[in-house]
């Protein structure tokens, strides 16, 4: 028999409990619950790290608003009723409590929230000046010793019937005569209710919780036709419960948008909520779309379970094949737009001449005539193509995207061209600043290293002052923004665009 050395520090150890526990109020666990999770997410695509997301909890950004409907025994008249299943991360002061046997004779008159653990260092130090039974294994021999507990600080010091005192770096196991008053092993809801009808009612009580959120994934599978682009989208939500609690069976809702929380006040539970789910069920057992204020909400048609400390992914809708879509480069070279510097930029040198980058980017209407018109929550979007050689798919860019209506267009870049590069540099510059204008010219080379022919947008920002007009051009342009134009360049295979501008400046 091996001898286990156990501290203190480490009393998730073996404690024997001889636990003589009596109460005379009404403790309610689970009696056939029904759950009902309407999740609200703040977390922004992309902020939480999977490697680290077991250890968020209560910093996970979002919360839930938990129903949970069930039959409660109530005393006639007033009475004291304690509720154990409840989450860790509860906020009390959003707890509601309704009978729907008797919503007009039944209330709640006081409510306690208590959270105070029982552990093995708590139970020890409840147990100073009382006898306590420790067991330790000496010579492979299981053996007990009886005493007051006078410390149980680094190690346990005990005194005998006898007044021996002594003292114990090890043992196996300790036993308590009791659990005293004040811990509990789970977090209790301790209300004084007053029930004009005693016994069995129908009861829902709703709280809201942190410790859960959820996210959107969108998965694209980009077809590989150079002459129409087209692709398939797919949908995924993924849960995230480190509230404290597990909520088995439950009719789960997602709520996407900017809800403003305000201090917390409570959160009413009605019986509608109910029959409202049991009609959903009926209808689907995928998510339905709904609108909620100025938020959507996302019910699932069947119920699933969240255990505690979990991590759960579910389909959010049915693949949409088929989406049409839009592929597109797009050269820049020099500053952005301009960004109201308080005066025009005088100075010559500022974005003269240097090389561009050509972004790959992937746009889709989300609408019904393209196979979609659904409103998207904001998420990580993961685009695949299948490989030319093999037909494997493979992974070319995801980007981010915001809550996004039903009939808007989606803008995803994928990343920059390996085979179209260019350049931008500066070929005249005039100003005058007591005449107040600036005139300043560009000539502009984009070549084009495939094997095919492409078609490239060359994106030139008027930077310099927000008075503009475009004095000479060699090529068609389309002007963007009150700040951008726009160069539509047809590139044949391994050949070279230019063009020229000259824009002035005045103010």
């Amino acid at each position: 028999m091996t001898h286990r050395t156990l501290t203190p520090s480490a009393l998730g150890l073996s404690i024997a409990l001889s636990l003589s526990l009596s109460t005379t109020m009404n403790e309610v666990r689970a009696a056939d619950p029904q759950y009902a999770l309407t999740i609200y997410s703040s977390a922004q695509p992309g902020q939480l790290s999977p490697e680290a997301l077991q250890n968020y909890g209560s910093a996970l950004p979002g919360y839930a608003l938990v129903r949970d409907r069930r039959p409660l025994t109530l005393p006639n008249g007033s009475g004291e009723v304690r509720f154990t299943d409840v989450a860790t991360r509860i906020d009390p002061t959003t707890v509601s409590f309704a009978s729907l046997t008797d919503p007009d004779g039944t209330r709640v008159v006081e409510q306690n929230y208590q959270f105070d653990l029982v552990d093995g260092l708590k139970l020890l130090q409840r147990y100073i000046g009382e006898q306590v039974i420790v067991g330790q294994i000496q010579a492979q021999k299981f053996t007990e010793i009886s005493g007051t507990l006078l410390s149980a600080s680094n190690g346990l010091i005990l005194m005998k019937e006898s007044g021996e005192v002594v003292t114990l770096s090890s043992y196996s196991s300790i036993q308590f005569p009791s659990l005293p008053g004040g811990l509990i092993t789970r977090p209790t809801l301790v209300w004084l209710v007053n029930a004009r009808k005693g016994g069995e009612h129908d009861a829902v009580v709703s709280y809201q919780t942190q410790g859960v959120t959820w996210w959107s994934d969108y998965n694209v599978t980009l077809g590989s036709d150079s002459e129409r682009c087209t692709m398939n989208l797919a949908a995924w939500v993924t849960i995230v419960n480190q509230s404290g609690g597990s909520f088995p069976a439950t009719q789960l809702k997602l709520v996407a948008g900017e809800v403003n929380r305000a201090p917390a006040a409570p959160m009413a539970a009605a019986a509608p909520m109910m029959k409202t789910m049991r009609v959903a069920e009926a209808v689907s057992d995928g998510f339905q779309e709904s609108s909620l204020f100025e938020y959507h909400m996302y019910t699932l048609g069947r119920r699933t379970d969240l255990p505690n400390n979990s991590t759960k992914q579910l389909e959010l809708f049915p693949s949409a094949i088929g989406v049409g879509c839009k592929r597109e480069l797009v050269f820049t070279a020099g500053p952005g737009p301009w960004r109201w510097y308080g005066a025009p930029v005088t100075d010559q040198g500022f974005g003269a001449t240097q090389p561009g980058t050509v972004g790959a980017y992937l746009e889709f209407k989300n609408d019904k005539s393209n196979g979609l018109g659904i409103p998207l929550p904001a998420g990580r979007v993961r685009v695949n193509q299948a490989s030319k050689t093999d037909g494997s798919l493979e992974f070319i860019g995801e980007d981010l995207i915001k809550h996004t209506p039903r009939n808007e267009n989606l803008r995803i870049k994928l990343g920059e061209s390996f085979d179209v590069v260019g350049e931008r540099k500066q070929t005249d510059f005039k100003v005058d600043i007591n005449a107040k204008w600036i005139e300043e010219s560009f000539e502009v080379s984009v070549r084009n290293r495939k094997q095919e022919a492409t078609t490239v947008v060359a994106r030139e920002y008027l930077y310099r002052w927000s008075g503009w007009s475009i004095k000479s051009s060699s090529r068609d342009y389309v002007k963007r923004d009150a700040e951008t134009i726009d160069f539509n360049l047809n590139i044949p295979a391994d050949g070279e665009a230019k063009f020229s501008y000259t824009v002035r400046y005045t103010w």
